[in-house]
């Protein structure tokens, strides 16, 4: 097997996640074990994603379909081969390297081949199941892999190389088909490198690419939930009573609806078995824990400790929650929902949205970054992410946009904005928006009820609300008036909507 020009005495191609367990015990300081049999690992000085380091090569094949900016930024070409010959050369200084191959998409038609090159055996087991495992024969016919990710993220990038702005570099190439991570060991920039690709060559075959988990009733009747990281998408979607079909990337075809995943990567911050039973479960033996705190005589983990990080996650094989559907792929949508963790108190928890409206939320992307989910980010921020996932989506948002209006409207699927953030005032003021009221509310989309529910609607943004929702407290309904001073609700919204009215300028044309 040709692996560019690494030659190394320990070379482990598709390590079963029992040695990689050993390795990582043996060859790593703190790495642990948990009571219930998953690992701990630790990411280093990194423990977010790191999105204003992304780079993608600007070459003659791909240069016109890219939407430059502040989110794709541009690489020469000769910088990328710099990086990548650091990356090598770095490999091939340890004394050993794992190589994962995997498939990203679960229908064969659209799926692609994924290699992954690394030297920590905890990002071998983090791509293991966060991708899709191949079957021994599937493995033999793997054949040459449609992209490449050399991670050598321990060693960091050169800044005196043109375009490099720190020392940590997330660079891809779609003409050479190759991703290389230098200065960043956080498991999560090669899981949404992937997402990135996929962003890219599926809208090229008019498919839909969403930054969503989906799960599926007894019925058939199938959820898509939209949202930035820390929204409540895997918490949400991981409901008891109905089938997972994924926790965070997926795609939508004229077939129906395919996980771009094979596994869930859960912020486990004070993660508890009461509150979210499904995750909870999933954390045994090849699930893998980056940065938590767990008691060195126990090996208990202790979910609330949030000194390292507050972006503690949990990653594991989809098939670890009880009630997936796998293979994970479903029919057409009959609900979308919007999540969207509002800082600002404006949003009701619940408001039902038109086509056009959808695709103005859509296209604005807005909610509050969480605090950990990206570096620097200390408490939650008003943000806007075109389609709910900006960092990751390459082509203009227009494309995606329109895209989901054309699904939506040949499914006939309902939209919904669901507000998991605050409630009787903004942040440092009012309250976040409880889980029990929240999950109410998803089972009355879910039942059908909320279909049938009487609307209103309310001056703020022009929203549909329900008058009434089973087993929620009429009374926080309408957001003014969980507000102890409603003019000055009014005079917030009126900032948020000068917020949106802002970033709508940069879509005018």
């Amino acid at each position: 097997m040709k692996l560019y020009n690494i030659e190394l005495p320990e070379i482990f191609y598709n390590p079963a996640p029992a040695l990689l367990y050993e390795h990582a015990v043996l060859f790593e300081k703190q790495t642990r074990i948990t009571e219930t049999g998953a690992l701990v690992a630790f990411s280093g000085e990194k423990t977010g994603r790191s999105p204003t380091d992304k780079r993608i090569v600007k070459e003659n094949t791909t240069q016109a379909d890219i939407d430059w900016g502040d989110v794709n930024v541009a690489l020469e070409r000769e910088s990328f081969l710099q990086n990548k010959q650091t990356a090598l050369e770095y490999l091939n200084s340890r004394p050993r390297v794992y190589v994962m191959d995997c498939f990203a998409g679960w229908d064969v038609k659209n799926r692609i081949k994924v290699r992954v090159i690394c030297s920590r055996p905890y990002h071998a087991l983090f791509m293991h199941n966060m991708l899709i495992t191949p079957t021994a024969s599937e493995l033999e016919n793997f054949g040459t892999p449609d992209y490449t990710i050399i991670n050598a993220g321990s060693t960091q990038a050169s800044t005196t190389v043109k375009g490099i702005a720190t020392t940590t570099s997330i660079c891809l190439d779609f003409e050479l088909k190759e991703m290389v991570i230098l200065g960043t060991d956080y498991a999560g920039e090669m899981k949404k490198g992937v997402f990135t690709i996929m962003n890219y060559i599926l809208p090229k075959k008019d498919i839909l690419t969403m930054h969503c988990s989906v799960n599926e009733g007894d019925n058939k009747d199938v959820s898509i939930f939209c949202g930035l990281s820390g929204t409540g998408k895997t918490t949400l979607s991981a409901d008891p009573n109905r089938k997972l079909i994924g926790d965070d990337e997926h795609y939508w075809t004229e077939e129906g609806l395919f996980n771009i995943e094979g596994g869930c990567y859960a912020k486990c911050d004070n993660l508890s078995q009461e509150t979210e039973p499904e995750i909870y479960s999933a954390i045994r033996f090849g699930a893998l824990l980056e940065n938590v705190v767990l008691d060195e005589k126990t090996r208990k983990v202790d979910y609330s400790d949030l000194s390292i990080t507050q972006n503690t996650r949990a990653s594991y094989k989809i098939e670890a929650i009880a009630n997936a559907k796998i293979p994970c792929r479903a029919p057409h949508a009959k609900n979308m929902i919007f999540l969207t963790a509002d800082a600002y108190g404006v949003f009701p928890p619940i408001s039902k949205l038109t086509i056009e409206q959808a695709m103005y939320f859509f296209v604005n992307g807005y909610t509050a970054k969480v605090a950990g989910t990206e570096m620097g980010i200390k408490e939650p921020k008003a943000t806007f992410s075109a389609c709910y996932g900006a960092p990751f989506m390459v082509w203009h948002p227009q494309i995606y946009a329109t895209l989901l209006a054309k699904k939506l409207k040949s499914a006939g699927c309902s939209v919904w904005l669901v507000n998991t953030g605050w409630t009787g005032g903004k942040f440092g003021e009012g309250h976040r928006i409880s889980l029990k009221h929240t999950r109410a509310i998803l089972d009355s989309i879910h039942s059908g009820a909320l279909e049938k529910t009487p609307l209103e609607n309310i001056e703020a943004f022009g929203l549909s609300i329900p008058k009434n929702v089973e087993n929620v407290p009429t009374e926080i309904l309408n957001p003014r008036k969980t507000w102890k001073n409603p003019s000055q609700y009014d005079e917030t919204y009126r900032q948020l909507k000068n917020l949106f009215d802002e970033n709508n300028k940069k879509f005018a044309k």
